[in-house]
């Protein structure tokens, strides 16, 4: 088994949060921030409903997965990650060996509520988005599930509290995450 890697993975549903808590994360710890969503908008130049609807949600995945392997797991950072990054077992490998992985979980509702704030989210667009959102999290709850080394429920927690919550439970596994230094392995 590779050790883990010394970064701070965040994985979850849309709408968990993972975005801005990794924000306060990098706030708090002064490590870099990398979302692998920004990286895939970069690297198109455009929005992830124009890449989703001009090289469809392969495409989108390709990317993401092209993205997730171009981050070095001995560089320390906060790694945010697209809800549906789980889906392929070549990111779960990936995703091991870069440091320790959060779940930002939540309860469906406030998911769903949150999720279709901005109206912008591909896999909501149908005709019906709850039953396509809560399709999704069928599908990748046991997932994250599995993969998770800690998970956070976030339904009732400000960001800036889920960003304590973590770093709190990463202290208690004995993890110290300032700037320059790293997370022990373990077994």
């Amino acid at each position: 088994m590779n050790p883990l890697g010394k970064s701070i993975v965040l994985i979850g549903m849309m709408g968990a949060g993972k975005s801005c808590v990794g924000r306060c994360l990098q706030r708090r710890t002064k490590l870099a921030l990398v979302d692998t969503d920004d990286v895939v908008v970069s690297k198109f130049g455009i929005s992830i409903p124009e890449i989703f609807s001009k090289y469809g949600e392969q495409g989108f995945r390709e990317a993401e997965t092209q993205a997730l392997r171009e981050l070095a797991p001995a560089k320390p950072r906060i790694i945010v990650t697209g809800g549906g990054i789980v889906l392929r077992e070549k990111n779960v490998d990936v995703l091991k060996r870069l440091g320790v992985i959060v779940w930002l979980d939540g309860n469906e509702e406030t998911l769903f509520e949150r999720a279709s704030r901005a109206r912008t989210r591909p896999l909501l667009q149908g005709e019906n988005p709850r039953e396509a959102f809560m399709q999704l999290l069928q599908q990748r709850l046991p997932l994250y599930a599995k993969l998770a080394h800690i998970r956070i429920d976030t339904s009732v927690l400000t960001d800036e509290e889920v960003a304590v919550a973590i770093l709190s439970k990463l202290r208690k596994l004995g993890r110290n995450l300032e700037a320059g230094s790293s997370i022990p392995a373990t077994t």
